[in-house]
């Protein structure tokens, strides 16, 4: 069984002591299981990120930093790191740790125990939590997993986590069009829609502890409005795709 990990990165030049230091007992213990490879997708980072994490990986040969030579976007780099993956079982997660990068393997274990396609995080399911988050962050978050609860699948509480693990064929048959951070809600959209099965994992989500968010909250509710629009209207007119 072999698994990647897929870590975007932009700007997190502060960060990647840290988030090093937390993969490496993580990493350590998956390959005592698995065959496994990192994917670090440095997103144009105008910092020093990709060459710190060059300089603590330039004797593994399991770990790769692929460079976008400009920001492209959290989906474009979703795309990038599912194109150089070469696991059987694929996990994505954000590069400041704020979903515990010590649960991927329970996250990993959870797919195979329950015969899924994708396992998401979930901090909205009654058995997760959220821990110093800002309000506003929840109000976006919470606020379009609702809408996406009364829209697809009322059983999945969480829909906008970026910690997931996908079996190989759901990316490889199931393509996202956004650039932005609507991409893992599209693409979770989409392969539910296509029929593949989904188990959430109750987990925390913190707050991030170093660097700043790309994320733009306006920009980003726009782009999940316009989505969920496409969704109704698909329902309504009986449409497949979206």
């Amino acid at each position: 069984m072999r698994v990647s990990l897929i870590i975007p990165a932009y700007n997190e030049s502060e960060g990647v002591s840290q988030t090093t230091q937390a993969l490496a007992p993580v990493l350590a213990r998956l390959r005592e299981r698995y065959e496994t490879e990192i994917v670090f997708v440095d997103d144009g980072s105008t910092d020093t990120t990709a060459r710190q994490l060059e300089e603590v990986y330039r004797d593994d040969a399991g770990v790769r930093i692929v460079p976008h030579g400009v920001n492209r976007g959290l989906g474009a780099a979703l795309r990038t790191g599912f194109a150089h993956a070469g696991g059987d079982i694929v996990v994505t997660t954000d590069f400041d740790g704020t979903y515990a990068f010590s649960n991927i393997p329970a996250l990993i274990q959870k797919l195979l125990d329950d015969g899924v396609d994708i396992v998401t995080a979930s901090p909205y399911h009654p058995e997760g939590r959220v821990e110093g988050v800002p309000g506003y962050r929840l109000l976006f978050s919470f606020g379009a997993s609702l809408l996406y609860r009364l829209l697809v699948r009322w059983g999945v509480h969480t829909w906008t986590a970026l910690f997931r693990a996908y079996r190989r064929p759901v990316i490889e048959a199931i393509s996202f069009e956004s650039d932005d951070f609507l991409a893992g809600t599209e693409l979770l959209v989409k392969a539910l829609r296509a029929g593949f099965a989904i188990s959430e994992f109750p987990t925390i989500l913190r707050v991030r502890t170093f660097g700043q968010s790309s994320i733009k909250i306006a920009r980003v509710t726009r782009a999940h409005l316009k989505f969920q629009l496409r969704i109704l209207w698909a329902t309504l007119t009986g449409k497949k795709s979206l």
